[in-house]
């Protein structure tokens, strides 16, 4: 039976459209993300859906409200997790939003990175594989499949329509 986590990663644009919102894993040891760069987001929450969540992890993350996005993919990644666990994500472009964004959270620093820089910044490794497709600017979302073992891919596949 396959029971994944099911959870959210968004990426805020800019307003000039060249730079992204991250944050910097660097706040917990404890981190399995630890030093590494990474969209917001997190675990959908039994009385949501993937699009209230996606809002509410970036509220909580960054304190920002989102004011438009789109649907940009999903990636199952199997093995993903610290004890081996399947994560189901839903991957978002936020394009617009209101509100003051906060310098840090619990997670660690936020900061506005080059789009066009992303890969030589730390992060996943897998990250490297769907990345440019958030930013193509392909109006199809894409429907990935990313196999972990030992906390590195050994996979990636996917389709668009």
């Amino acid at each position: 039976m396959y029971l994944p986590i099911i959870g959210t990663l968004g990426y805020i644009v800019s307003p000039d459209g060249l730079s992204t919102l991250l944050v910097h894993r660097n706040a917990r040891r404890s981190d399995q993300h630890l030093g590494k760069y990474n969209g917001l987001g997190g675990k959908m929450r039994s009385d949501e859906d993937v699009l209230t969540c996606m809002q509410r992890e970036v509220r909580e993350e960054s304190g920002l409200e989102c004011t438009r996005m789109q649907l940009r993919g999903t990636i199952n990644w199997t093995g993903f997790g610290p004890e081996g666990e399947n994560w189901l994500g839903f991957i978002f472009l936020i394009t617009a939003f209101s509100g003051s964004r906060k310098e840090r959270n619990e997670e660690g620093e936020l900061g506005w990175y080059p789009i066009a820089s992303l890969a030589e910044l730390p992060m996943w490794e897998g990250d490297r594989f769907f990345l440019p497709l958030v930013f193509d600017g392909d109006p199809r979302p894409f429907h990935g499949y990313m196999p972990y073992e030992n906390g590195r891919p050994v996979g990636w596949e996917y389709t668009r329509l």
